[in-house]
């Protein structure tokens, strides 16, 4: 009979997550976190070797799940603009949980280089590879513009389908900027439409390459009673 599995490295990463939030990585006392996971600092050094090591293990903790979701609303068989539809959609919903947990990568990314090296890294296996995947598609489909650069495409998405999102939720209308802005779903939505079809305004063209804001000022009562008093000959007495 095999030994029952130990919950001790769980039990870590959770109390190392409640510290590392609160007090930083550098803060943070390993002693303290073996103290509240109930185990020796042995232990922590045997699942977790080095404090970075126990870093990424609380990050890998929600960004697995993360990815989990991202990969299965991007791997849909639908268009591409429905697809970061729904991934956009997934990050709107995000737990408290997730959310502490992406400020404090922004937050460590920012002072440690070598964590930088780290979380970038698993990102490159991670949703780096899942976004380049359907931007290629999208090339290939004839949905996105081909004569850009694949790394600008790529941060174009990634700035309007996640981080939206990510401030919308984290500020909520705290933040006066943010007030009206729509949430999940409908942010999803008004977010894609801007990737896929940008904020400029193009006036489509028509028939004899006239535009649309033309024909309509054209169809107007006020243009029409003016363009038949220009034909009607005036009398003359």
């Amino acid at each position: 009979m095999g030994r029952p599995r130990s919950d001790i490295g769980p039990r870590i990463v959770l109390a190392a997550r409640a510290r590392f939030l609160a007090e930083g990585v550098d803060g943070a006392s390993l002693r303290t976190i073996a103290a509240d996971a109930k185990t020796s600092i042995g232990m922590v050094y045997y699942y977790f070797p080095t404090k970075d090591d126990l870093f990424l293990a609380v990050v890998e903790e929600v960004y697995g799940v993360l990815l989990h979701d991202v990969d299965e609303a991007m791997s849909i068989e639908a268009p591409v603009d429905e697809r970061f539809r729904r991934a956009s959609a997934r990050l709107g919903r995000v737990t408290d949980v997730e959310l502490a947990v992406v400020r404090l990568v922004v937050r460590e990314a920012l002072v440690s280089s070598s964590r930088l090296d780290r979380l970038f890294a698993r990102f490159l296996r991670g949703h780096i590879p899942l976004l380049m995947r359907t931007l290629v598609e999208g090339v290939s489909a004839g949905t996105i513009e081909p004569k850009f650069p694949l790394p600008v495409l790529l941060v174009a998405s990634m700035a309007m389908v996640a981080l939206p999102q990510i401030l919308r939720r984290s500020f909520g209308d705290r933040a006066p900027a943010l007030v009206g802005i729509p949430e999940g779903g409908a942010l999803a939505a008004q977010l894609v439409d801007v990737l896929m079809h940008g904020i400029s305004r193009r006036p489509t063209r028509a028939r004899k390459g006239r535009s649309v804001p033309e024909l309509e000022r054209a169809k107007s009562p006020t243009t029409k009673r003016a363009a038949k008093a220009q034909r009607t000959p005036k009398r003359t007495t």
